[in-house]
């Protein structure tokens, strides 16, 4: 996962999506992402979104779907940094995206994922 480097913090992994996502380089997060969360038993994961200026059907189905692996994989995951324009392009698309939780950034998702703050060694509390 080259592109889409994680960084984990504790039991929580972070990705922040810098390039736009073609549609096979999403395949391959989505698939990436799973395993990862498998192997390493994370609780949690953020998918910071802000760099990105569009979000299509296909990708936003694609988060949708990463969010309800990760749950059957008894993890949750938190979408962060959606911009009012994508918002406003999902909805207008008809994407409910329903069960997708969101947080504006990284610190509000971190809250939604019970993690109150961060020690000096990056261990998440």
């Amino acid at each position: 996962m080259n592109a889409l480097p994680l960084l984990r913090i504790g039991d929580i992994l972070l990705v922040s999506i810098q390039v736009e996502l073609h549609d096979e380089l999403a395949l391959r997060f989505q698939r990436e992402l799973a395993e990862k969360v498998a192997d390493e038993g994370v609780r949690g994961v953020i998918i910071d979104i802000s760099a990105l200026e569009i979000v299509d059907s296909f990708l936003g189905r694609v988060l949708h779907d990463i969010a309800a692996t990760t749950s059957v994989l008894a993890a949750r995951t938190v979408v962060v940094g959606m911009r009012p324009a994508v918002a406003i392009t999902l909805v207008e698309l008809g994407l409910s995206l329903h069960g997708l939780r969101t947080a504006l950034n990284v610190e509000a998702g971190l809250r939604q994922l019970g993690i109150r703050r961060l020690d000096v060694s990056g261990e998440a509390r």
